[in-house]
């Protein structure tokens, strides 16, 4: 129940645990903060592939909140055409390790893609013929895909959809082509997000509070205490932080609220985050001090959450119509989001919020959704034009 205008506390146990966990594998971990240790994935039991290190520590932004000068340049991506789904393409979601990343399409199917096999597409020199890059493909629901995870340590992925269910896939199975549970809603489910632990998802609803399930027994638990939200406080995108101790969730009504990961309390309201216009996603930094939040006002805004103030903004890409969202690449230094009159993926310098690129998407009509790879330079696209391209950086 600590009040949120304290400064972040040190991860004392996490660090402890980890050098417990170290000295058990004969490791001295002398001087290592508990960030890196999260990030290398020493803390992560992946059943599927541990999670490789990062590439770069994530980006300090308190350190730098009025950066002027140099902007970082985006390095260069090619692009390849992965899949046509039968209608429009809507969402994306990597797996945490980046080994895998599945699309949900309006005609309601799912496909899940192996990221070696795209990559061996895209040699020159495919000896073997022509790889297939889609491994499943899963049908289990009635209506529109909205939103899709992985699960945190085993090969489950849950998806969420207009049908007012959540379903569970096991892509272990090379067979299965339909989900192992379900879980039904009341409301159209347009967003879900696993708890780190895998025990607990959210759900972002038509109604204005997260619905949280016990993935084990189904139960559903609300907040008791909610903020007064007059108006359509549907929930457009809900996400939990990398540790689980928030989460967030964008709004119809133009609201990020943070939550609570525990007593599901809600801890601060930014009312009016994008104006009257809806805000359509919401991400925690890697750091849980940021939230990064994208708008139908054509904004892409960061926000401070122990204050609850606005760090920064990045302009001069129009989202009005779209429920696109804005994304960081996996070190953090620059943030993607869609620009719908251009057509363009649109990418700025994180700390001096400066446009620095500008791909043409290659989508026909602007694309919907993009997603990056939490691992590695390479992020999806998905489009309108119901077609999924990969996109990385040329080495």
């Amino acid at each position: 129940m600590t009040p949120l205008n304290v400064e972040a506390p040190p991860n004392k146990l996490l660090e402890l645990v980890a050098k417990g966990l170290a000295v058990e594998k004969e490791e001295t971990l002398r001087g290592v903060t508990s960030s890196t240790l999260l990030d290398s994935g020493i803390l992560t039991p992946a059943a599927y592939g541990s999670i490789p290190a990062p590439r770069a520590a994530s980006v300090d932004f308190s350190a730098a909140l009025d950066v002027k000068g140099s902007s970082k340049s985006f390095p260069k991506h090619e692009t390849w055409h992965l899949s046509e789904h039968k209608n429009i393409a809507r969402c994306a979601r990597f797996s945490p390790d980046g080994r895998f990343v599945a699309t949900g399409s309006a005609d309601t199917s799912i496909k899940l893609f192996e990221i070696s096999k795209i990559k061996q597409m895209m040699l020159p020199d495919a000896k073997d013929g022509p790889v297939r890059p889609v491994i499943r493909t899963f049908y289990d629901h009635v209506q529109p895909i909205n939103d899709l995870d992985f699960h945190p340590q085993n090969t489950i992925l849950i998806s969420g959809a207009k049908d007012h269910t959540v379903k569970f896939f096991d892509f272990s199975k090379a067979t299965a082509k339909r989900g192992f549970r379900v879980i039904q809603d009341t409301h159209n489910v347009r967003s879900v997000s696993f708890h780190p632990s895998g025990d607990f998802l959210l759900a972002g609803t038509d109604h204005p509070i997260p619905h949280l399930y016990d993935v084990n027994t189904f139960k559903c638990y609300l907040s008791a205490n909610v903020p007064e939200i007059v108006g359509n406080g549907a929930i457009n995108q809900v996400r939990y932080s990398s540790t689980g101790g928030m989460y967030v969730t964008a709004s119809k009504d133009g609201a990020i609220r943070l939550w609570d990961g525990v007593s599901a309390k809600c801890i601060r309201s930014i009312v009016g985050a994008h104006g009257t216009a809806e805000a359509i996603s919401a991400n925690f930094t890697k750091d849980q001090r940021f939230v990064l939040s994208c708008g139908k006002d054509s904004t892409v805004k960061l926000w401070e959450i122990g204050t609850g103030r606005l760090v920064k903004q990045y302009l001069g890409a129009t989202h009005s119509q779209l429920q696109c969202q804005a994304v960081f690449n996996d070190t953090e230094e620059f943030i993607l989001s869609i620009d719908e009159a251009n057509n363009e993926i649109v990418i700025w310098d994180a700390l001096t919020a400066e446009k620095v690129a500008k791909l043409p998407s290659n989508h026909v009509g602007a694309p919907r959704w993009i997603e990056h790879s939490p691992v590695e330079a390479s992020f999806i696209s998905c489009g309108t034009d119901r077609s999924v391209r990969f996109w990385k950086e040329i080495l």
